[in-house]
């Protein structure tokens, strides 16, 4: 982990244990450890912070997803109370989503991970009392990564699938996250790569792509620059964007030498050439993270209460 990821993280944390005993009388009903799904037999889990029921409804009907995730590390213990309670104190019901982590697992794998959580969830959205239409999901560096990829690559559910959970779509209706990678091949400027390479040099792990072999009976590494290629540019999220995605608001420091403002600036480019409703908040002179960044989670519980307060129109 480097110096700056470190201090994200240690910013993140005093903000989260600090709101979490401020608020500790708010009406919300934390459930643990939901199962989403299984891999290799490892349960996925996720925690639902669903708001009080009032006058027969509970909360907005709407949800957030919050990725839990830095560095494409993630664990049920990195779960906090303060990344949710901007969120639930407006009525939202947050699914804290819990992906298999590396070093175990590759971002493809993660990514795999995330489409299930977000079926998982829209297949419960009568228990859940949520409008399955109303979802939104958040993250942070790498939260932020797989919120995008969310957005701008969810897919239809299979309707023939045996499980009845991969019948649903993965897709969100609005994206808010902070300081995210959105283009592993052009990161920072044009054609550098960073699939574990150069800025990223620490995070080889989750870039550590493999495919099975039959004849072996075994997983193989990937080293064909070609393939390595061709998925660096799959999990890049500014390389799924059409015109059909949903609103996005990314929030990021200039000064950030982790993530570099150039990849929030390309999809937000790239978007806005889309007519997708878009909007990137710059914080002067901050890097991988603020002593204030607590204070933007209300940005980003605006920008879901602009785009989840009705189901959108079927097009």
């Amino acid at each position: 982990m480097t110096q700056q990821t470190g201090t994200w993280l240690s910013l993140i944390v005093a903000f989260a244990m600090t709101t979490a005993c401020a608020t500790a009388d708010e009406p919300v009903t934390r459930t643990e450890d939901v199962i989403y799904g299984r891999k290799f037999g490892t349960a996925l889990t996720l925690d639902v912070f669903s708001p009080k029921q009032t006058d027969g409804k509970v909360g907005n009907g709407a949800a957030v997803v919050f990725v839990v995730s830095g560095g494409w590390f993630s664990s049920h213990e990195s779960i906090n109370q303060g990344f949710v309670n901007e969120f639930q104190k407006r009525g939202y019901t947050v699914f804290a989503v819990v992906h298999g982590s590396q070093p175990k697992f590759t971002i493809v794998e993660i990514v795999d991970d995330m489409h299930r959580a977000t079926r998982f969830i829209r297949s419960r959205a009568a228990q859940y009392h949520i409008d399955p239409n109303r979802i939104g999901i958040s993250g942070a560096s790498a939260g932020g990564h797989l919120s995008l990829m969310q957005g701008m690559a969810g897919t239809p559910g299979n309707p023939d699938a045996k499980d009845p959970v991969e019948r649903e779509s993965s897709r969100v209706q609005a994206v808010a996250c902070f300081f995210p990678p959105t283009d592993f091949l052009n990161y920072g400027k044009p054609d550098e790569n960073a699939l574990g390479r150069g800025v990223l040099k620490n995070y080889r792990a989750p870039f550590d792509f493999h495919e099975f072999d039959k004849s072996v009976n075994a997983f193989i590494p990937i080293t064909d620059e070609k393939r390595l290629g061709e998925i660096g540019r799959n999990i890049s999220p500014v390389n799924h964007v059409t015109s059909d995605d949903p609103p996005t608001l990314i929030i990021h420091g200039d000064a950030d030498s982790l993530v570099p403002i150039q990849q929030a600036e390309i999809v937000i480019e790239k978007l806005k050439v889309n007519n997708v409703p878009c909007e990137l908040v710059v914080r002067k002179g901050q890097g991988h993270g603020w002593p204030e960044i607590g204070n933007d989670f209300a940005i980003l519980a605006d920008w879901f209460d602009k785009h989840l307060a009705k189901s959108p129109e079927k097009k």
